[in-house]
């Protein structure tokens, strides 16, 4: 028998945890009521994820509930913040009780994890979408943004790039290994890691940010462009995974260029890439030792608009697709 919408809610998403203080009123009502503390700005953000979109059909519907609840942690990490509230837009083409259970704890998984609590949203019937709105803190003025770097600034990235990206073109080419390499990219596909502490240490450090979700030569346009500045590459520092290297030279005879394309513009990395001025670079080692990431040197921030991407020796290298467009 098929559960009403309000059996679905009950059931599946009407949890007490993670408890909040700041949650005065959550769901059950026409709207929920959320306490923002003296001295915070709030801070908003939304995504929405479509099968066959944004991940295959076939995905795990616990990885789904994960992967709603990250790429909107990723965008509170992009600004500095502390993730506190939740709502849940979903439309699903049954009321599959397995699935909505599976799908569930994936994404409760991750919000009790940054004390995230779920206080609203809405439950439809139609092609399989999720759209969640995630609501964070951040104590006012001290936001990370995007028009703050600077000429002379130094660019980062957090963790490995392109691991999601060779993951998901294996897959819809039905060419992803069954071994450990192949196990570890589909995880960093289906189970990125927002930089939430990252995030955090960086807001008294860097002077702009932003998340790798559609590829980092798009996104670091984003950035150049807020900021009015350009910047140089080095397209040899770009961190790549053990498993990435390993299944790249495997299949490609001429693997450094096709490691320099995916890892510049596939996206769905999930990571942070930021701007350090070179006078707080010594800041760096020290705040990443007590975080579960590294940080990577891969460019510089110069007043000549524009992105160069070049190698060690200084040669241009051509990007042919800067990044995911969902209208191209």
């Amino acid at each position: 028998m098929a559960e009403s919408e309000f059996n679905i809610i009950e059931h599946y998403f009407k949890r007490s945890r993670p408890q909040r203080d700041d949650v005065s009123l959550a769901i059950g009502d026409d709207a929920a009521l959320l306490d923002v503390p003296h001295g915070k700005q709030l801070v908003v953000c939304v995504d929405t994820l479509v099968a066959g979109v944004h991940f295959p059909h076939d995905t795990p519907a616990h990885a789904i509930g994960y992967k709603a609840m990250a790429v909107n942690l990723s965008d509170i990490a992009a600004m500095g913040a502390e993730p506190a509230w939740a709502t849940l837009a979903l439309t699903v083409p049954d009321s599959d009780a397995h699935w909505l259970e599976s799908f569930s704890n994936g994404l409760f998984e991750l919000a009790e994890r940054y004390r995230v609590a779920l206080v609203g949203g809405d439950t439809t019937r139609g092609p399989l979408t999720i759209t969640v709105q995630l609501h964070g803190l951040v104590e006012h003025g001290a936001a990370l943004r995007r028009d703050g770097a600077q000429p002379g600034d130094l660019i980062y990235v957090t963790g490995t790039l392109g691991d999601a990206g060779l993951a998901l073109r294996l897959l819809l080419d039905s060419h992803l290994p069954a071994n450990s390499s192949g196990d570890a990219l589909l995880a960093r596909l289906n189970y990125p890691t927002p930089r939430i502490a990252a995030g955090r240490a960086l807001s008294a450090v860097a002077t702009a940010a932003i998340d790798i979700s559609d590829g980092l030569v798009a996104d670091l346009g984003h950035v150049l462009q807020a900021s009015k500045v350009g910047a140089t590459l080095r397209v040899d520092q770009i961190p790549c995974s053990g498993a990435f290297v390993e299944i790249i030279g495997k299949k490609s005879d001429n693997s450094d260029v096709e490691r320099y394309q995916l890892a510049l513009t596939a996206g769905d990395d999930y990571e942070l890439c930021f701007t350090v001025p070179a006078a707080r670079q010594h800041l760096l080692p020290p705040l990443f030792a007590a975080l579960d990431c590294d940080c990577t040197l891969i460019g510089t921030i110069e007043a000549r608009s524009g992105l160069r991407c070049v190698t060690a020796d200084g040669a241009a290298v051509e990007i042919k697709q800067p990044g995911y467009n969902h209208f191209q």
